[in-house]
């Protein structure tokens, strides 16, 4: 079965990184089992947002705090690539952790979709589904 993502997601991921440019936006994939219901922006505080990104801790640990009391889980993160390609970099790829969390791409005005696989990202099938 494909990832479903929310029409309302897609339109907040691809407004988000229009409005952060030429910086990177950045944010949690929220919902249930396979399907994305929200997207929740953070504050992009890394040093250099320009070309990095780091999701506001914040935003994070009260994320986890409404999914350990009932609400959505975190399903995995987003961010953009302001001058680049919906693929993950070598930075991205770096970071990989095995923890098989969505990450969502934004660039170009296009949308991808990667799991973390540990060893790099795989790309993910997906779907756009009613609200």
């Amino acid at each position: 079965m494909a990832l479903e993502v929310t029409s309302g997601v897609l339109a907040t991921l691809l407004e988000e990184a229009r409005a952060a440019a030429p910086l990177e936006c950045c944010g949690l994939l929220l919902g249930q089992g396979e399907r994305i219901d929200a997207a929740a922006p953070a504050a992009n505080v890394a040093p250099d947002p320009a070309v990095r990104f780091e999701i506001d801790p914040a935003v994070l640990f009260a994320a986890h705090r409404a999914a350990r009391a009932g609400g959505p889980q975190i399903l995995g993160y987003y961010h953009s690539h302001p001058s680049g390609h919906p693929i993950p970099s070598a930075t991205d790829c770096e970071h990989s952790t095995g923890d098989l969390r969505v990450w969502a791409i934004v660039a170009g005005g296009e949308v991808a979709f990667w799991c973390d696989s540990g060893e790099g990202f795989d790309p993910i099938a997906w779907r756009v589904v009613a609200e």
